[in-house]
């Protein structure tokens, strides 16, 4: 029988695995390429508390000028977005209002901060500030110390202090003011620091211990005014930042994280609000 060229079937044979290994590896590569292209695609997430609502907007769309770097933002409560953090939700950096929620994080290996100093702990961003808001059509056009103990005042609007910052720093403030226990039937208590906002400008309470940076919203600035509460009432609110392990998008993280330390930036954090710690 005809067994053809021994020495051209070997070539033959040679070059056969020659072609399955180099479109092995070329599929691997458009793979990889591909892989990139997405991870590139795909948007920076950002977790943020609700009192940046007011703030980051013109941040976020300044960097994403700069950059080329889409960014999206979901604004709630610190707590409830540690718990989606917890259960897996596709976020890349969370901006908390405070520190204890992103330690926690840190704490379970959800994540860090390599390349900011301390990666076992939060980045401080800001500092925060609690202030009396109420509607000049109000009885207090102009809010005081006094408004909190006054009898009139019948609804005073706080976050929740079980998953807000802001609200346990009302709960301190209240009780280094030594009214906590007098006020506590005339609370009417929100999901968080916007949500406050909310109830005090629609009438749902007479009165409102919100942000500054909600405060100072052209809005409210309108419709209301505020008094700040001394600082010395309650513990500073340390707002901070920690990256998530799973990003994908760590090196837009950091790279958003180091512009929103930066001076320009803390220069326009310190006009909407919020004490700059640069």
């Amino acid at each position: 029988m005809f067994q053809g060229n021994p020495r051209a079937n070997s070539r033959s044979r040679i070059l056969s695995r020659r072609f399955r290994l180099f479109s092995f590896f070329l599929i691997c590569a458009l793979l990889l390429a591909t892989k990139c292209a997405t991870a590139q695609s795909a948007p920076l997430r950002i977790a943020a508390a609700a009192d940046l609502q007011p703030v980051l907007p013109p941040i976020l769309a300044k960097f994403r000028q700069s950059n080329g770097i889409e960014v999206q933002a979901t604004y709630q409560a610190s707590a409830a977005l540690t718990a989606q953090i917890q259960n897996g939700a596709p976020f890349d950096l969370f901006l908390s209002a405070d520190l204890g929620y992103p330690q926690r994080l840190i704490d379970a290996g959800l994540a860090d901060n390599q390349g900011f100093g301390n990666a076992s702990a939060p980045v401080v961003y800001a500092r925060g500030t609690l202030v009396l808001w109420t509607r000049k059509d109000s009885r207090w056009p102009a809010p005081s110390l006094s408004t909190l103990s006054d009898p009139a005042l019948q609804r005073l609007a706080i976050a929740n202090p079980d998953r807000a910052p802001y609200g346990r720093a009302v709960i301190a403030a209240l009780t280094s003011l030594k009214i906590a226990d007098v006020l506590k039937p005339k609370l009417v208590t929100a999901e968080n620091i916007s949500q406050t906002a909310q109830f005090a400008e629609t009438g749902n309470a007479d009165a409102g211990l919100i942000s500054l940076t909600s405060a100072m919203t052209p809005h409210l600035s309108a419709i209301g005014t505020y008094f700040i509460l001394p600082r010395d009432l309650y513990p500073p609110i340390e707002q901070g930042a920690v990256i998530v392990t799973h990003s994908a998008q760590r090196a837009a993280a950091q790279r958003f994280l180091s512009y929103l330390l930066s001076a320009p930036v803390q220069k326009q954090l310190a006009k909407s609000g919020l004490t700059p710690v640069n």
